[in-house]
């Protein structure tokens, strides 16, 4: 299983380890190499108490936002605009990054 890790420097205090969700932990140690190996037996010992990870799959027709998807017409001209202004806000905020 991989699971993604942020390792960052604690000033003072060393490294710091920690995961998202479901995997919310948080270590810490002198070194990153020493944060890293205490998040990963942390991980360890919350699957050995019988947690488990999976995952579920929702079929497309039951999306609750499928009923949605194409609603708005492309040739009608109030779309257009709405798209238009959208590019627009896009464009502006590339150029100001």
């Amino acid at each position: 299983m991989e699971i993604p890790v942020l390792i960052e420097p604690i000033p003072g205090v060393g490294f710091r380890a920690s995961g998202g969700e479901p995997f919310a932990i948080v270590t810490e140690g002198p070194t990153a190499e020493e944060a890293l190996a205490q998040f990963k037996e942390r991980v360890s010992a919350k699957l050995k108490n019988g947690t488990r990870i999976t995952s579920v799959t929702i079929p497309a027709d039951e999306h609750p936002w499928l009923e949605f998807a194409g609603m708005y017409d492309p040739n009608d001209p109030l779309v257009q605009e709405w798209q238009a202004i959208i590019k627009e806000n896009r464009d502006r905020d590339e150029v100001e990054e």
